[in-house]
């Protein structure tokens, strides 16, 4: 008997904690972010539709202070706040993010095991092949059809997440669990799962790329698009949007939001939107099929000029049911550490003359190099990389900006927003020359004979690709193309951006030994940055690089912290202005950086700034 059903798939992705719509670095409400506001938006698209069904993409447990508090030694986790919360919002299935690993698998398993939904994962696997987590599910629901008459569906889930968790938090996880590419996981699970399932959705912890597809790929979402048995992609990762961004790839519809022909959603980051995908399901002798669809990712706020106009109101009941733990990490982030006798900020870390990684890669060098001297390496020069977390790019308040004063926890997880640990590399001369050149991609690429104001930055690459490693100096060559990729892959191998780099006055040598201090996301390989691996790591502290900050601010207080020169624009033949990115705020430090003027606002609220550099 043939039958009409519409049938409503909403999505979340990447909320890293935020359930309140706080800013907890900032120490202020922010209207961009919050599972809170998101759980309005769910309830109006519910009541739009006569049948739903809720499911999250990963990256819930780790972002932000709370979810730091919540990870802390002798903290009860068996009622976690945002497992808490989801449960209250009715989630009918999740799969995990690569920062749900950040804690370790015992933090991930206390924390889940309050869940009233099911969570899932094709793609890892326990250290002897076995069965890590269910990699599918099947949920059989209740729909009304068009005509009012009930009927089954069996909605399949498949979950996937990137393989380099196994990179990023190796020393977690080795030794339990590993994991597999994600379409080859897929191919794997999805003929079962297609044969019980009535719809199948793939909740993909990974972005969007167009790029042939390699095993182990970290952005996988499309080729997974493509395979047969799958009918939705919900996504993320990336921290994009979708529809909307990805415009001009092949076989990626953002204005209707497809892969492969096939609906799917990346519904931003930290809850600032909530996935919809409108499903128009027919049934007849074949089976039931997709005869329609439609997708959108609904926003929280909207931008108008410098002012963010939020679109929701926080629920009442998710936020309560949450408070607790919120009123006690403020309680936390407000212990002090410290006292500095002047501002720390980032606004000019992609500009020159900043001061807030000089103090990272400071106590990253104070920590290290006691441990070294105990090694076969303590002889060798020691460096030290670091690369700034929040330096625009993810929103205009996304900025380190520390008043002289009191240091509180707060400040520090401002500076070093990620749960990383120190770890050290061996490297040549020519390894950091190339591990620099990476770090260039955040660069565009400059005409000198261009007459007309050029950005600075290259759109879409984060801030935390540009390291700058300490105990060097040298010049980028912003003439000459980038030596590498987005993505790591060397494309213009006669290009040289980094020019006169020097250790300690001399020209480097390129066969000389150096150790590397950074984190171990980056010394395991992280960002695929020359010099970095497995087979690179000469030190694996078990110190997180934010109580290493916290001990050498304690230590050295009061700190007078200053701007290190390490790396320098080389002056182009003819005189070019620049223009980057910044907010109201960045305005208050011009006056340490009497080249830089601002020009303006962009209809977002972004403020830009320009230099003349030659």
């Amino acid at each position: 008997m043939a039958a009409f059903v519409k049938l409503r798939l909403l999505a979340t992705s990447d909320l890293h904690m935020f359930i309140y719509d706080y800013d907890y670095y900032a120490g202020r409400q922010d209207d961009t972010v919050g599972l809170g506001k998101v759980a309005t938006l769910l309830r109006q698209a519910r009541g739009e539709a006569r049948n739903s069904l809720l499911f999250d993409n990963g990256d819930i447990l780790q972002g932000n202070p709370l979810g730091d508090f919540m990870a802390l030694p002798g903290r009860p986790r068996a009622d976690h706040p945002m497992i808490r919360a989801m449960n209250r919002l009715g989630y009918d299935a999740a799969t995990f993010g690569n920062h749900e690993f950040n804690y370790g698998l015992d933090v991930l398993g206390e924390a889940l095991g309050s869940a009233c939904f099911p969570f899932v994962c094709a793609n890892i696997e326990t250290i002897d092949g076995g069965r890590w987590a269910p990699p599918t599910t099947v949920l059989q629901r209740e729909v009304i059809d068009e005509a009012g008459l009930p009927r089954t569906l069996r909605i399949g889930v498949i979950g996937l997440v990137t393989p380099q968790i196994m990179v990023w938090d190796k020393a977690r996880l080795e030794a339990h669990i590993r994991t597999i590419d994600i379409v080859e996981a897929a191919a794997r699970h999805l003929p079962a799962l297609r044969a019980a399932s009535d719809v199948v959705v793939a909740l993909s912890h990974s972005g969007i790329s167009a790029a042939p597809h390699e095993p182990g790929a970290e952005n996988a979402s499309l080729p997974l698009a493509a395979l047969p048995g799958i009918d939705v992609v919900i996504c993320g990762h990336a921290h994009r949007v979708f529809p909307g961004d990805y415009a001009g790839l092949a076989n990626v519809d953002s204005e209707r939001g497809t892969l492969a022909g096939k609906p799917a959603v990346m519904p931003g980051f930290w809850g600032s939107h909530l996935g919809v995908i409108d499903l128009a399901l027919w049934r007849d002798g074949a089976g039931w099929r997709i005869e329609d669809f439609a997708v959108e990712a609904r926003p929280i706020y909207r931008r108008q000029g410098r002012r963010t106009v939020p679109l929701a109101d926080g629920d009442a009941r998710v936020l309560a049911s949450v408070a607790p733990e919120h009123r006690a990490t403020l309680r936390w982030m407000e212990q002090p550490v410290g006292h500095t006798t002047r501002p720390i900020d980032s606004f000019f870390a992609l500009v020159g003359g900043d001061v807030s990684l000089p103090l990272v890669n400071a106590a990253q060098l104070w920590y290290a190099r006691p441990l070294l001297e105990a090694t076969r390496f303590a002889d060798l020069p020691v460096l030290s990389a670091a690369s700034p977390f929040k330096s625009g790019g993810q929103g205009a308040n996304a900025y380190v900006d520390i008043p002289a004063g009191p240091l509180t926890m707060r400040a520090i997880a401002s500076l070093y927003m990620f749960v990383n640990t120190v770890c050290a590399v061996l490297v040549t001369g020519a390894l950091l020359r190339e591990w620099l050149e990476r770090a260039c991609v955040v660069f565009n690429r400059i005409d000198p004979g261009g007459g007309a104001p050029q950005p600075l930055r290259a759109a879409d690459v984060p801030s935390y690709m540009f390291d700058v490693i300490s105990g060097l100096t040298y010049a980028i060559d912003l003439t000459q193309p980038a030596r590498y990729d987005l993505d790591g892959v060397l494309c213009a191998p006669a290009s040289h951006r980094i020019v006169d780099l020097r250790h300690q006055g001399r020209p480097v040598d390129p066969a000389q030994a150096f150790i590397v201090v950074t984190n171990n996301y980056r010394a395991n390989g992280g960002g695929r940055f020359p010099g970095t691996g497995a087979g690179r790591v000469v030190l694996a502290a078990p110190d997180l690089t934010r109580d290493v900050l916290v001990r050498y601010v304690t230590r050295h207080t009061p700190l007078t912290p200053r701007a290190e020169p390490v790396w320098r624009f080389t002056r182009p033949a003819r005189p070019v202005r620049l223009v980057f990115d910044g907010n109201a705020d960045t305005a208050r430090h011009l006056g340490s950086h009497p080249g830089v003027t601002r020009i303006g606002e962009t209809a977002d609220g972004t403020v830009r700034y320009g230099f003349t550099l030659g």
